[in-house]
């Protein structure tokens, strides 16, 4: 079988290419087309001297991982090391995906003639397998970043609440924050955090506009009506977030809340609200946070 150099070149020049523009793609980079060319040639010049020599040390993995990194730095430039590592990473996940896609035309074909030295597949398959494998991998990788993209958007966090306290009701849009765990340190119940002027047709506005006297302990801006019935109520929740490492949330028990996400309409009683007396947004695209364990 005759091995063809210049088309094996050829041949990973443009996979190398394919492959380091869709990592681009999914690092949120845009490269020079000068780097991803001369990256792309390197590439290529090694899997032609692995084939062609005898020496062992090319097939290394060491040498494979440096080799990397070199055409991952000279592709996109990274500014720093967690940069190029994280591109490093993404350029090894494109690859298995190219990889794949391309084995997979390979089946279908079922090329006769194809052999594999130090550890470099050739053969005479057409040069447009090739391409199409690239192509195949290129489209499955957008479409899957796409797909992923479009699932994890704030936009789709965001969902329609119901709550009900003592016959009352407010309807608000809350925002799953999937790093949110927050509960009750006492009855381990879940806690929705709410800008306190979103409460205001379900509580008295003189428990929403002191709540850091109240935290503090002073109840004279509390009329004895109100604090007599709200006063047993109310419980401190401790948090670590909200641009505070130690602070502390004014909560107090919810009757219901009704929960409504693209899938499903969620009902909970058991939970508490915690009453945060900032915007949570400048936009005002949520007024509430609900965590991951009331879903």
């Amino acid at each position: 079988m005759t091995i063809y150099i210049d088309v094996v070149f050829i041949e990973n020049i443009i996979m190398n290419y394919i492959i380091l523009y869709g990592t681009g793609i999914v690092a949120k980079v845009v490269p020079k087309q000068i780097r991803l060319i001369l990256s792309s040639t390197i590439g290529a010049v090694y899997v032609i001297v692995t084939y062609i020599s005898k020496l062992r040390i090319y097939e290394t993995l060491v040498l494979k991982i440096v080799l990397s990194f070199i055409i991952i730095y000279i592709a996109f430039n990274p500014p720093n090391i967690k940069k190029l590592i994280k591109e490093l990473l993404l350029f090894y996940l494109t690859s298995f995906v190219f990889g794949g896609a391309a084995f997979f035309l390979i089946y279908v074909v079922r090329p006769q003639d194809i052999i594999m030295k130090n550890g470099v597949f050739v053969g005479t398959y057409p040069i447009k397998i090739t391409i199409m494998g690239g192509l195949l991998g290129f489209i499955v990788l957008v479409l899957s970043y796409k797909l992923i993209k479009t699932k994890f958007t704030k936009k789709s966090l965001i969902c329609n609440v119901l709550i009900k306290i003592e016959n009352k009701e407010l309807k608000t849009k809350a925002m799953v924050d999937t790093g949110n765990l927050l509960k009750d340190p006492i009855s381990g119940k879940p806690v929705i955090v709410i800008e306190h002027t979103s409460l205001y047709d379900i509580l008295p506005k003189q428990i929403l506009n002191n709540i850091e006297k109240i935290l503090g302990g002073d109840f004279k801006n509390i009329p004895e009506s109100i604090n007599d019935k709200y006063i047993s109520k109310f419980k401190v929740i401790p948090f670590s977030s909200l641009g505070k490492e130690h602070g502390i949330l004014l909560g107090i028990k919810g009757n219901e809340i009704i929960i409504e996400n693209e899938e499903e309409i969620i009902r909970k009683k058991d939970f508490i609200i915690g009453i945060y007396n900032k915007s949570l947004t400048k936009s005002g695209e949520y007024k509430a946070l609900i965590g991951i364990n009331f879903l």
